[in-house]
Order: structure tokens, then C-alpha cells, then sequence
């Protein structure tokens, strides 16, 4: 009895072809059982809320689309209907071709089980963008392989599993004979070759109803209670190939354009601009003034790690100390959960949607921001950034925004009043400590009025300070803290040296961070709490009333809020609000969170899939956002109100990102 059936098909060939596709699903389930692990406490913290059967069809889903995607060339390789490949070396080189495609897909899944820590989502397609200017990466991972080393030994594991238990088919370079015609094993084959190029169209759509769109991350979200647990439904590989190529922003069409406008626009007309808030009697003694402005964006700086914001000691005591001076508000929140998605947002008034449009191809739109209309308004504008010029696109952001000059390490190095490489931490930028001081002094030497922005560099993986401060410094738990006490140092030191300057006095300063970062406390790790930043504004003449407002501020109000204090008057695009001629009632925030728009307006946080609420939370009844209210009648109205606003501000977004209109023609 040979090893072909009385139908032609050598079945025990199809039974390895099946059984090599099963241990990739295997592998994949194993990768995210230590994803999973890894992110113990985000993902954890719902975990009994959650259906494992649910879980498991989502992740199935996933999985099956990625596998279909990468296992192309292999299914091509075995079976296609020729000969060759019942020769041991073609069998071979199939088997490389599998191995190597799921070795690639194993390292991606437990690479992102690290780097998704910081950014809160599995990795996209953006990534090679967000980094093509880097040269430090190689360190970093280097860095990282040893921090986590057990991750290493797992991958190792994990593809060497798939070597072992491939199963090769047996093979015999001469082709056995049947009962039947020679045409009917190829024709056989080849008709089985066409079944699995149908059902991997299939399960890369995600479905085979006509209704069913080819799934893609935000898909994730119906399998669980929460964004943030998206990520462990998905895989990396589907993440990485669904966004290669895709276009970014589509306009929903929610409203026709006069409604649009009434509902929600971006453009903002000091000018004309009406006073009918309690907020701008409060504040009618802020004369227009070409003041300095510097804005500080702090690494990593989350609310989480301030005392002066929480009801327990931080690790800032230098930014308890100037909050108490400045003015802050009840709630304030970032816009995205990258660098990249922190500097449209503050700089620009520009909110992450979907993914960073600085690294999409509307990068080339035309956008100005705070830069760029004090320039036209006669400022000096400069920005600072410890970092190798052109690291993290910086630089092209900075230039394409308005800002005159750029100071990297390059001028840094070439200053020999500062140490020059001698401050370089050895993986990102110069040390805070003395970047900050290089700050101050070119400040002075500045023409005034001025504006300029600093990113520091210090709070952040991988959780180094200077060796002279480790001792002094040190903070227990985790090694961000004693970074967090090092910024905070230094941020003390920068303020020392500025306060001696004649500027100071005629200076508006803001302080924020351009994300969150690790978290431990719960009301932190909630779908909202892990956008919690510090958002301040200090005037050392007094201009500012020192208090915490029962508002709520985001990044993208910083913009406008001071281009409302100085008393600009022209026309521009902005996606936030004057918080200073702004009801602190009429406030809101809004980000995007894996596929999920989140909208908070007081005490409620709405979220929205692009097509439907998914959720609705009362933040002060329910801090951890354990019952979602969605359905409840008595917040209808809300529903109803934020859900519109919601879908005007999207729209907004996407017309004028797709259409160019960022700024304003003259």
C-alpha cells in the first residue's frame, strides 16, 4: 500500500502540512500567555471580569489572520503541485522558510511585551518612522535583552520548539503511481492549494459574512471590558502588517459642514472672540503683554509621581513647592501615550488619532503652532532637546512648526562652557541636570520676547542617573522613582539659575510631560488614568492666580491658553481651548486609546469605537471604572451631548488632516 489514497492525495503529507500550522497557533497562544505575565499589572487588574472564552476566540481570530498573512510562502512552498517538492532539500528549505517566519513573529511578540509598557497598545507600523533617526537603538535593545534576559531564554525556547517539533513530511523523489490518471494528483492538489488560498482570505478578513470588514486593531475591543486589555487579544505580527500602508485618517461623515461648524471648530478668532464665562471676569486682569513663554515638556513626568497632585509624598518636592506658586486644574491629561504624540499636542495643539500624524504621510501638510505664531509676531523662538539632532523627528517637527532655531547635542558638544560628551548618559540625550543649565544660559542670550520649548531626556528607560546621585538620590520600588527625584533636582537647579535673569520676572513658564510611564497605584491604571499628566502654568509676577482649578486641562489647551494670555490677536487652528476664557463647567479632554475614543467632560469619561459608545463612566462614583453606564437612562442626556461633540471633534480632525487645512490662509 503506498502512502497515496485511492484518491491520488498523499494524505500523511496533508497531516504535517496541518499539524506545522497548529504549532504556529500554539507558539502564538504561548507568546501572549507571557505578554500577558509581563503586563501583569495593567492587564491584571480586570482579569476576573473577563470571559476566557471570549478571550480565547478573539485571540484565535487574531492569530489566524497573522498566520495566514506570514505563512503565505511557506503554504505556496508545500503546495503547490510540482514534483520538486517531494525532494528532501526543497522540504528543507520549507522548513527554514517556517521556522524563520515564526522565530521573526516570536521576537516581535515578546519584544512588544516590553516596549507596550510604555507605549500602552500593541506596536504599529509607525515605529520604524518614529525611530529612523535614531542611532542609539542598538544599546537600547542590548540593554534590555539583559534587563530582561528571561524574556531571552524564553524566545530561544520558543523557536527551538518549532524546529523540534516541525513535522517534515516524508518524501519520496519518485512520484508514486495510482490506480488513477496521472492528471488527477495534480489537478487534486492544486484544487487543494485553491482551498487554502480561500480560507486564508478568510481568515485574514476575519469572517465570512458580507457584513464583516477585514478586521483590524480596534476589532479587539468587543472581546474586552477596557482598551488597555486590547493588547493581549491581539499579536504583534497582525498589528505591524495591518498598519503597513493603510491610509491613516478617513473622514466618518458624521455631519454635513454647517453643522459640523456649530457643533465644534478648531479655529480660533481671538479677535472676535466673547466673553461669557464666570472664568474671564476672574481673569479680566490679564493684559495683553508680550511676556517670554518657555515650556518645559518632562519625560515621563506622570501625575502619579507628584506629591502636590495626590493625597500621599511623591517624589517631586520641588514641584510641590512651584505648584503651590502656580495654577493647576482637578484633571489634566495628555493626548497620546508616545513623545512623538506629546510634541503635536502641546507645541500644535494637534491630538493623537489613530497614529502620529508627524510619521504618516500628512506629515508634509501645512501646520503651524505656538512657535510659529509668536514668530509672525515677532518672537525669538528656539527649541532644546539633549537628544542626537534629528532623534525622535524633533528636529523636522520643531522646523516644520515654526521654530527658528534647534539646539541638540550637536551645539551642546560644541559649547565648551558645559562638558560636552562627558554629560552624555550613554543611551538618549545629555543628562537634565546640565542640559537644563545649557538651557538657561542661551536663553539669556536671547532676544526678547522669546519662546522656546525644552524635552528633557533623564525620567526614562533604562532608569539610569548620574553615578554621584545614585546614593543621594535613590528612591525604593521602582528605578523610575530615583529618576523621577533626579528630573525633579534638576528642574530645581534650572529655576535656581533662571530666577537670577533678567527675563525671569517677564516670563510665563509651563511644565508638563509628554506621557505617563510605569504605574502601581490603581486610580493610574485605569483606561484614563494612564493619560494623567501634570499640566502647569507659573508666572513669577504674579499674573497667574496660584490655585487648583475644578476644571480640567489637556495638552492640547496649552497652545491657545497662552497664545489667550499674551493677547494674541490673529486668526489659527487649534484643537483645544483657552483655559483662561473658558468656563472651568465648559472644559473637556479627549484621546484615543487602542482603537477606543475616549471624551471626558467633568466627572463623565464617554468612549467610542468610531461607531458606537462602548462604555460610559461616572469618574467620581466609580474612580476605578467598574460599571459602565452606557445604558443607564439618567445619563442620557450626557450620552447624547458628548457623543455629538465627540463626532464633531473627530471629524474636524480627519477633514482638515486629509484636506490640508491645518492652518490658516491668509
Amino acid at each position: 500500500m503506498n502512502e497515496r489514497n485511492c484518491s491520488g492525495v498523499e494524505w500523511r503529507y496533508w497531516v504535517s502540512f496541518v499539524w506545522n500550522i497548529v504549532l504556529a497557533y500554539v507558539v502564538y497562544m504561548l507568546c501572549r500567555v507571557v505578554y500577558v505575565w509581563e503586563n501583569w499589572a495593567v492587564l491584571g487588574r480586570g482579569w476576573s471580569d473577563l470571559h476566557l472564552n471570549e478571550l480565547l476566540a478573539g485571540s484565535l481570530r487574531f492569530d489566524t489572520a497573522a498566520i495566514c498573512y506570514t505563512h503565505i510562502l511557506y503554504a505556496v512552498l508545500m503546495l503547490l503541485p510540482i514534483g520538486l517538492r517531494r525532494h528532501k532539500v526543497y522540504q528543507m528549505i520549507a522548513k527554514c522558510v517556517y521556522v524563520g517566519v515564526n522565530g521573526l513573529a516570536v521576537c516581535m511578540n515578546l519584544v512588544d511585551a516590553v516596549y507596550s509598557q510604555y507605549t500602552g497598545r500593541r506596536t504599529t507600523s509607525t515605529f520604524f518612522s518614529e525611530f529612523q533617526n535614531d542611532g542609539n537603538l542598538v544599546g537600547i535593545v542590548g540593554v534590555e535583552l539583559v534587563r530582561h534576559w528571561y524574556l531571552v531564554l524564553v524566545g530561544i525556547a520558543l523557536i527551538a520548539m518549532l524546529w523540534m517539533l516541525y513535522r517534515m513530511p516524508k518524501t519520496d523523489p519518485q512520484r508514486l503511481s495510482g490506480r488513477l490518471p496521472r492528471w488527477v494528483s495534480p489537478v487534486a492538489e492544486g484544487c487543494v492549494l485553491v482551498m487554502v488560498i480561500v480560507l486564508s482570505v478568510v481568515g485574514i478578513r476575519g469572517g465570512v459574512s458580507k457584513a464583516i470588514r477585514p478586521i483590524t486593531i480596534s476589532n479587539a475591543n468587543q472581546y474586552v471590558n477596557s482598551p488597555s486589555e486590547a493588547a493581549m487579544v491581539l499579536n504583534t505580527p497582525f498589528s505591524l502588517i495591518r498598519t503597513l500602508g493603510k491610509t491613516t485618517f478617513v473622514n466618518p461623515g458624521y455631519f454635513e459642514s454647517e453643522e459640523l461648524d456649530n457643533l465644534y471648530s478648531p479655529v480660533h478668532r481671538p479677535h472676535v472672540r466673547l466673553s461669557s464665562s464666570s472664568s474671564d471676569e476672574a481673569h479680566n486682569d490679564l493684559l495683553p503683554c508680550k511676556k517670554n513663554v518657555v515650556v518645559i515638556i518632562v519625560e515621563s513626568f506622570a501625575s502619579e509621581y507628584i506629591g502636590a497632585l495626590n493625597d500621599y509624598r511623591g517624589y517631586t518636592p520641588f514641584m510641590d513647592s512651584l505648584i503651590g506658586q502656580s495654577l493647576t486644574y482637578r484633571q489634566s491629561y495628555c493626548n497620546g501615550r508616545k513623545s512623538i504624540d506629546g510634541m503635536p499636542s502641546i507645541l500644535s495643539s494637534i491630538p493623537m488619532f489613530v497614529e502620529p500624524f508627524f510619521v504618516t504621510s500628512y506629515s508634509l501638510n501645512k501646520v503651524s503652532g505656538l512657535a510659529g505664531e509668536l514668530s509672525r509676531w515677532g518672537y525669538a523662538t528656539a527649541f532644546f532637546h539633549g537628544a542626537e539632532n534629528g532623534s525622535m523627528g524633533f528636529q523636522a517637527f520643531a522646523r516644520a512648526t515654526g521654530f527658528q532655531r534647534y539646539y541638540g547635542r550637536t551645539e551642546y558638544d560644541a559649547d565648551n562652557r558645559f562638558g560636552g560628551e562627558a554629560d552624555f548618559d550613554g543611551t538618549w540625550a545629555i543628562w537634565d541636570e546640565p542640559f537644563l543649565q545649557y538651557y538657561a544660559t542661551v536663553m539669556s542670550e536671547m532676544q526678547e520676547p522669546f519662546m522656546t520649548a525644552v524635552f528633557t531626556a533623564s525620567s526614562h528607560h533604562p532608569f539610569a542617573v548620574p553615578e554621584r546621585y545614585r546614593d543621594s538620590l535613590h528612591e525604593e520600588g521602582h528605578p523610575m522613582y530615583t529618576c523621577i527625584r533626579y528630573t525633579d533636582m534638576a528642574l530645581r537647579r534650572f529655576f535656581e539659575t533662571a530666577s537670577c535673569q533678567p527675563w525671569f520676572a517677564n516670563t510665563v513658564f509651563v511644565i508638563t510631560a509628554d506621557h505617563t510611564n510605569v504605574s502601581e497605584r490603581e486610580q493610574y491604571l485605569t483606561d484614563i488614568g494612564r493619560y494623567m499628566v501634570p499640566i502647569v502654568f507659573y508666572d513669577p509676577s504674579g499674573a497667574l492666580p496660584a490655585e487648583r482649578r475644578s476644571g480640567i486641562a489637556q495638552q492640547i489647551d496649552i497652545m491657545p491658553t497662552l497664545l489667550g494670555l499674551l493677547g494674541y490677536d490673529e486668526p489659527y487652528i487649534a484643537y483645544g481651548i483657552d483655559l483662561l476664557h473658558t468656563a472651568d463647567s465648559a472644559t473637556w479632554a479627549v484621546n484615543y486609546n487602542n482603537g477606543i475614543y475616549q471624551y471626558v467632560e467633568g466627572n463623565i469619561m464617554l468612549q467610542f469605537d468610531g461607531r458606537a459608545i462602548v462604555a460610559l463612566y461616572d469618574m467620581d462614583a466609580d474612580p476605578l471604572l467598574k460599571a459602565n453606564l452606557k445604558d443607564v437612562e439618567s445619563y442620557a442626556e450626557d450620552r447624547l451631548r458628548m457623543e455629538s461633540r465627540l463626532k464633531a471633534i473627530l471629524q474636524s480632525y480627519m477633514d482638515r488632516m486629509i484636506n490640508d487645512r491645518l492652518v490658516i490662509n491668509d
